[in-house]
């Protein structure tokens, strides 16, 4: 993308808002993907849900459910579809009726069954799904009728409404699948996607850019901006020059020095916000000698996140101790961290058997994440304090899908991870990353499983009243600190840089981009067009 100084090009520009993104989508079917860059692609601008988060709380409003009721056992939802929703379309399809429960049914019972013709299309992992041990939890789904439709849980689950608002609970189009299977085309819908969103798909060259035009039978009211793209741009410094162009109006993730030069020299908005997230250093526990509880708790002594925090986050980050971020309730403060001592470190490696220490390597991803603003550096200075006492590391950097399918294949010793809540609740943080069926999916990429450990877990989620399930929650972290399957390092502040023309553009503490609602502005338009 390029700046041109023509009438046409400055007009074309004023129609188009163009969001500067850290990556590529590993696909464009939500349910495949535990991945925010993913979701911004795909669940937000594309695809509905039965009920939604209102953006930047935990509230739970009616989206392509009008209502729903729930039985007093608890283990029954019945919900009430919203009639007259259409679907998208495209050059090969053009639905014929509009969204309805047979959709639902489609979207859930794909990742149900293993049988399902649709089930492996793709050769990705419902990990969501698996990881949240939904196959296990839900009993049946029953369509009542075309709009009316009832979840039957095997035991009650007081984050079930929650789950059905993630992106991975994305309603897909069964006439579009039933179209593409009889085309002998079914993987084109994880590709081609079709959904009920506020913009459909219209074009996508990959490490290149999306393209996006408003969906203007959106039931939810026609999107203000007409078109959208997403500019993949990896490179946060290349992301920075295209934005203080004014190339692209949003800048996603920006590095510290791009805010410090946004700040005093341009016009640019800077806006940011505590975000729900954690990045850590997970530790491979099915392989020697991260099997080794003493090993763990040496190396959290022999990593001076302090460092980290001030080198890699410039001070915009505060020191991680527990797998969820303070501002979450049930985080319990009273746990404590273990110091910054790498002679308590080189004692406890000694105590295991590794006195002159061992080798590993750190897997970390080329991609930028709003939690991790630059994976190599945080990599290298572990690898210097893991030197200092003993250990030898080597650092292994992947492109964004490689690292992801090497982690779950669990072909790592160690690798820096993260996390952004998809719901507000702690079990979003405990279950997909450290549950015993996270860890058979892939997501726990500690692959540290202890049965009494999940069975805590699960307690806790069929808990009704808050304060029991905090209770839980706060046992769970001091256990976590006790095995100590990961380094956690830090929970970050989210950056975003915005041309000022954007307007109603908002980010939030669980992190992910919407435009529904974002506009730009025609008078700070034509100024620029004019300049």
């Amino acid at each position: 993308m390029s700046s041109c100084n023509s009438d046409e090009a400055n007009k074309v520009k004023d129609d188009v808002l163009v969001y500067c993104s850290e990556g590529s989508p590993e696909t464009f079917n939500p349910q495949l993907s535990t991945s925010g860059t993913t979701f911004d692609a795909s669940s937000r601008p594309l695809y509905n849900r039965l009920v939604e988060f209102e953006p930047g709380s935990t509230f739970i409003k009616p989206a392509l459910a009008t209502q729903w009721k729930v039985s007093r056992s608890g283990t029954e939802y019945t919900f009430y579809l919203r009639q007259d929703v259409p679907f998208h379309y495209n050059n090969n399809y053009k639905p014929t009726r509009n969204f309805n429960a047979d959709d639902v049914l489609f979207s859930f019972n794909r990742q149900r069954f293993n049988q399902h013709p649709f089930h492996s299309v793709t050769p990705l992992s419902y990990g969501y799904f698996v990881s949240m041990g939904l196959g296990e939890l839900i009993k049946d789904i029953q369509k009542i009728d075309d709009y009316k439709i009832k979840f039957i849980l095997n035991e009650p689950n007081s984050t079930f409404l929650a789950t059905l608002a993630m992106d991975f609970a994305s309603i897909l189009s069964k006439e579009y699948a039933d179209h593409l299977l009889k085309q002998n085309q079914p993987a084109n819908i994880d590709i081609q996607p079709i959904g009920t969103g506020p913009f459909q798909l219209t074009r996508y060259q990959p490490d290149a850019y999306i393209r996006y035009k408003a969906h203007e039978n959106f039931w939810g009211g026609q999107p203000r901006l007409k078109n959208l793209v997403f500019a993949i741009t990896p490179d946060p410094s290349l992301r920075f020059a295209r934005t203080f162009a004014k190339e692209c109006d949003i800048m996603a993730n920006p590095l510290p020095v791009h805010i410090e030069v946004a700040g005093k020299q341009t016009d640019l908005e800077i806006l940011n916000e505590a975000g729900l997230n954690i990045a850590f250093l997970s530790l491979n526990t099915a392989k020697t000698p991260f099997n080794n509880q003493t090993v763990r708790i040496a190396l959290n002594h022999a990593i001076n996140k302090q460092a980290i925090i001030k080198k890699v986050y410039q001070d915009t980050a505060s020191v991680a101790k527990n797998p969820i971020p303070p501002s979450m309730w049930s985080y319990d403060n009273d746990v404590a961290d273990y110091d910054f001592d790498p002679e308590r470190a080189r004692k406890l490696l000694a105590s295991a058997g590794y006195e002159d220490g061992f080798e590993m390597t750190i897997s970390t991803m080329s991609a930028q994440r709003s939690y991790n603003p630059n994976a190599k550096k945080m990599a290298q200075l572990i690898q210097q304090d893991l030197k200092d006492v003993g250990i030898k590391v080597t650092i292994d950097t992947y492109e964004f899908g490689t690292f992801l399918s090497r982690t779950r294949a669990g072909e790592h010793h160690s690798a820096l991870m993260g996390w952004i809540s998809d719901n507000g609740d702690p079990d979003n943080f405990f279950t997909p990353l450290l549950s015993c069926a996270a860890a058979n999916m892939g997501t726990n990429s500690s692959f540290w499983c202890d049965q009494k450990f999940s069975n805590l877990l699960r307690n806790a989620r069929i808990k009704n009243d808050l304060r029991s399930r905090q209770s839980l929650y706060k046992q769970a972290q001091r256990q976590f600190k006790i095995a100590s399957p990961w380094v956690p390092i830090a929970h970050a502040t989210q950056h975003m840089i915005v041309n000022p023309r954007v307007q109603n553009f908002k980010i939030y503490p669980s992190g992910g981009v919407y435009f529904k609602d974002v506009f730009l502005s025609e008078k700070l338009a034509r100024v620029k067009a004019n300049d």
